[in-house]
């Protein structure tokens, strides 16, 4: 009798949570409660991802100097807070004071790729970075999204600049020599920031009256990233969120009240999240529509949050809901400690590969505490090319000290990081390492097991 052998079931569609953090912060430390600004008091919501993008971080020399040599404030208070809950600092970029740092479930690890990082500086005709773009490209399941912070030219007057500068960070997101699309081929493109677009004709009465009041409508109309978006096709492209929220510039610092220096400046919609899905392409009455991969972006919130006062801008955040079907649902490594783990012996990692896997005698298995903070928050490691015991079957096995890791009741994870790829790409479940046995002396007292 004929066997029939079962189709492979399609991956099952996944909906990722993503909180995406816009802030001017204006040279400030970071204050001490951020609950608010990160969701954490919100019992009905399970993130999974944090996009976190801040402008005009101190950058003083002394305070670039600490930053390189140490992790900036910003970026130890994010994962002192999120750590905890799981998450880990995927990826960063820094240029003077933009900052983007990416973090993620670290279940949801092995399925992100980091492609690329960049810097596009706009200050001083392109040769300074205080005004500019950074961005993180990466693959999400298989899928190409990239995110950009940015912070374009101020003042009224220079809405045109800010426009050509707008198109210049996009332009110059070119992947040269890597095996990347176009941005505009990306599946997502999540662009942020302090973008400086402001309200136009109406004069500062107006503009406080109507805010005061709530009555945002009329200045939607005059909003200067509005109306540019009515006249360029690929702005329009991008999407936003309503502004429900009232203007997030520009504030006396420490307090809630609009500017009561001499400048007055009118308050404006300076701080903004976009997003833009690729276009799918069009196809002819007579020429069948392929089925599209499912990939769809939904807007769960856009908010300002008024309560935070250490900077002349209110932070904007969005949250969003992610729905796609898996091009990639089987890791690349699955990782497997072998038998109980003591704090005595050198101890066994298997480790399988998919086929089109691309090791090299670079790639390392680290061993960490749930818990950590990035990949370099390890508390072992091995190479996996040294340290190699055995090979057959597509099966490896490598050993990896652990007698000098401290006896504690954490568990613990394995992570393989892949130098081709410049990722995790295998994470084992949590374990826990058994602190070494003890054995009855002919006394009657526990002895150390040698």
């Amino acid at each position: 009798m004929e066997t029939v052998n079962p189709k492979p079931t399609e991956p099952r569609g996944r909906k990722l949570s993503i909180h995406v953090v816009t802030w001017n912060v204006a040279s400030a430390a970071p204050p001490l409660d951020l609950d608010n600004l990160l969701q954490l008091d919100n019992q009905n919501l399970n993130l999974d991802m944090y996009v976190i993008g801040l402008q005009e971080m101190n950058c003083g020399i002394m305070s670039l100097l600490s930053d390189t040599a140490f992790e900036d404030p910003w970026s130890s208070f994010f994962m002192d807070v999120l750590s905890p809950l799981s998450f880990v600092k995927v990826s960063y970029v820094r240029m003077q004071g933009l900052l983007l740092l990416v973090f993620a479930k670290y279940q949801h690890l092995p399925f992100i790729q980091i492609l690329s990082t960049k810097s596009t500086p706009t200050g001083l005709f392109g040769y300074w970075g205080n005004k500019g773009g950074v961005n993180i490209c990466l693959k999400l399941y298989g899928y190409y999204v990239s995110i950009i912070n940015c912070h374009l030219p101020p003042h009224m007057a220079n809405n045109d600049q800010r426009l050509e500068h707008f198109d210049w960070i996009l332009e110059m997101q070119n992947f040269k020599g890597l095996d990347i699309p176009n941005i505009l081929d990306h599946d997502l493109i999540v662009w942020f920031g302090d973008m400086n677009f402001r309200i136009e004709d109406f004069g500062l009465h107006f503009v406080r009256e109507s805010v005061k009041s709530q009555c945002y409508s009329d200045l939607w109309e005059k909003d200067q990233l509005s109306v540019a978006k009515r006249c360029d096709p690929l702005l329009r492209e991008f999407q936003e969120g309503p502004l429900l929220f009232p203007p997030t510039y520009k504030f006396d610092k420490n307090s809630n009240n609009y500017d009561t220096s001499e400048k007055k400046r009118k308050p404006a919609w300076t701080d903004r999240i976009l997003w833009r899905l690729k276009r799918q392409p069009h196809t002819g009455s007579c020429t069948p529509k392929l089925p599209a991969p499912h990939f769809s972006l939904s807007l769960r919130s856009y908010i300002s949050h008024m309560m935070y006062t250490i900077s002349d801008h209110k932070p904007v955040t969005g949250t969003f809901d992610l729905e796609l079907k898996p091009l990639v649902s089987v890791p690349l490594i699955t990782l497997m400690p072998e038998c109980q783990w003591t704090m005595e012996n050198d101890m066994l990692i298997s480790y399988s590969s998919t086929p089109d896997f691309p090791s090299s005698p670079w790639d390392w298995i680290g061993l960490y505490k749930v818990g950590l903070r990035h990949i370099n928050d390890y508390v072992s490691y091995v190479w996996v090319k040294d340290n190699q015991v055995s090979f057959k079957d597509k099966l490896n096995q490598v050993y990896i000290n652990v007698s000098n890791i401290p006896e504690t009741e954490d568990q613990f994870l394995l992570c393989y990081y892949s130098n081709n790829l410049r990722s995790v790409v295998g994470i084992s479940n949590p374990f826990k390492i058994q602190p070494p046995a003890l054995e009855e002396d002919p006394l009657g007292e526990a002895q150390p097991q040698i």
